[in-house]
């Protein structure tokens, strides 16, 4: 416990939030409006990230002055090719946003680099993208949802296919996410990989 003349370095608080199930969205904003009661800004737009996979929840986030995260699941709005489909997100979002072409998007990718990999998590990984790949080529279920192809390979293979892809060169932040029932030297191995190799084939420097 500091002493009254040492000052606290930081305040802030948590919340969990509150959601009624007969009237979630007031839950939704009760929530935005307590976070920002309590920030040292206007609002909490500039940090606040807001994930979304279709062309509603990309004008929505635009219009609430949020950064958006595009999810690796998107609706299949107007066609079916995963990277035009978000890439027509991002124009939506940007266009509905205050801060037009400079609001800030990340987009949500599995990648699985295997520069370090031993042979069978190489095989594994492949075995896991194989498995996953056939519910990318055509829509699914009653909502239409589209799933991105896992990238497995090599950082500067993973690199050129990022390039080769619309929505990627769209953007200039990117949220890796990590693939499901790894182990955790799997993970361990992609982290670093992700670090120490993809991540400059991409031009980023830590």
């Amino acid at each position: 416990m500091p002493l009254p003349s040492a000052p606290l370095r930081k305040l802030g608080f948590l919340t969990i939030g509150l959601f009624d199930e007969t009237d979630p969205r007031r839950g939704h904003e009760s929530t935005l409006e307590i976070i920002q009661l309590g920030e040292h800004s206007e609002g909490p737009g500039e940090r606040l990230w807001y994930g979304g996979g279709s062309l509603g929840s990309a004008r929505w986030a635009g219009e609430h002055g949020m950064n958006f995260l595009i999810s690796s699941v998107v609706k299949a709005e107007g066609g079916t090719d995963f990277a035009d489909i978000q890439q027509s997100h991002i124009h939506a979002f940007r266009a509905a946003h205050p801060d037009g072409e400079r609001a800030r998007v990340s987009q949500g990718l599995v990648v699985i680099p295997t520069d370090s990999a031993t042979a069978d998590q190489r095989a594994r990984y492949e075995e896991y993208a194989a498995k996953r790949l056939p519910r990318t080529t055509t829509p699914q279920g009653p909502a239409g949802l589209l799933f991105s192809p896992d990238f497995v390979g090599t950082a500067n293979e993973i690199a050129e296919r990022l390039y080769d892809h619309a929505a990627f060169r769209e953007v200039d932040e990117v949220a890796f996410a990590l693939p499901f029932t790894f182990e955790h030297d799997d993970y361990v191995q992609i982290l670093t990989d992700i670090a120490t190799a993809l991540g400059p084939a991409l031009g980023w420097r830590p």
